[in-house]
């Protein structure tokens, strides 16, 4: 099983994809806040999102689970 990880800590402020969603390599799938900044995360691999492990404004460390793919 395929995850996309949290490229930095912050803050997130929205989730650009649900469970059943189809997903490309370099898809934007989470938009974080870190220092002022809005840095998207991208999908590493190709996949269909299985779940979402995170919700808007929860606070994620660099590394943290954010999406499982299958």
């Amino acid at each position: 099983m395929a995850q996309v990880l949290a490229t930095m800590t912050g803050v997130v402020l929205s989730i650009h994809v649900q469970p059943g969603d189809q997903i490309e390599v370099g898809h934007d799938v989470i938009l974080l806040e870190s220092m002022k900044m809005e840095i998207p995360v991208q999908a590493e691999v190709a996949g269909t999102v299985k779940e979402v492990k995170v919700e808007v404004g929860a606070f994620v460390e660099e590394g943290a689970v954010l999406i499982e793919l299958e």
